[in-house]
């Protein structure tokens, strides 16, 4: 039996996948040993808990629905530029760069510098439809 190789492409998609689960700790980083009638993290609530949160946290807890958004059109576009036998390393390359940006982007949310998290933002969108067009002879 052969296997397929496991692409950075692929690796990358893991990495995406990872990403809102890493803003999830960000927001609650800090509080997780604090009791909840203190204002700690509330993990029979942790939805309520995450909505009255303020400032930083607030705004990691964004970026983690933001992350969620889009993971499905990367998703999509590494699988379809796998179909269709885009360069690899060209396609590695993009789907590298995708992840740097989005990271940079849940920086930039948490940092609330606003103007470089859309820019960040386009600039990934951007990425993910080269990577989806990539494979396109």
């Amino acid at each position: 039996m052969a296997f397929a190789p496991f692409t950075v492409a692929y690796w990358c998609i893991l990495a995406a996948a990872l990403l809102p689960i890493a803003c999830a700790g960000l927001a609650k980083f800090g509080n997780l040993g604090t009791s909840s009638r203190k204002g700690g993290y509330d993990n029979n609530n942790p939805r309520a808990w995450l909505a009255r949160q303020t400032d930083w946290r607030a705004r990691a807890n964004a970026a983690q629905a933001n992350t969620f958004e889009a993971l499905p059109f990367f998703f999509a576009a590494v699988i379809v530029a796998h179909q269709l036998q885009a360069n690899q390393t060209r396609l590695d390359i993009l789907a590298l760069l995708f992840v740097v940006l989005r990271i940079a982007y849940v920086m930039m949310y948490v940092s609330n510098l606003a103007t470089a998290r859309s820019i960040i933002w386009a600039l990934a969108l951007l990425i993910n439809i080269g990577i989806l067009f990539s494979g396109f002879h």
